[in-house]
């Protein structure tokens, strides 16, 4: 999964994008990790949530909740 195809999934309104940017901007300018660190982070929250999601739908399969 993409750092953007995660936005797409994650993102239900501008505030959330924009809330996202800002940490994103300050955690790179303070030097906490670099764009890629990040986008890998938030990749990785993003389909555990997604897993989280189908489990409550009652699917097992980790793969299917990316269906």
């Amino acid at each position: 999964m993409s750092y953007d195809e995660a936005m797409k999934l994650a993102s239900r309104d501008e505030a959330f994008k924009a809330t996202i940017y800002a940490m994103n901007s300050l955690l790179i300018h303070k030097g906490i990790y670099t764009q890629d660190e990040f986008q890998y982070l938030f990749v990785e929250w993003v389909k555990k949530e997604e897993v989280k999601k189908a489990r409550a739908r009652g699917v097992n399969r980790p793969e299917a909740a990316f269906a």
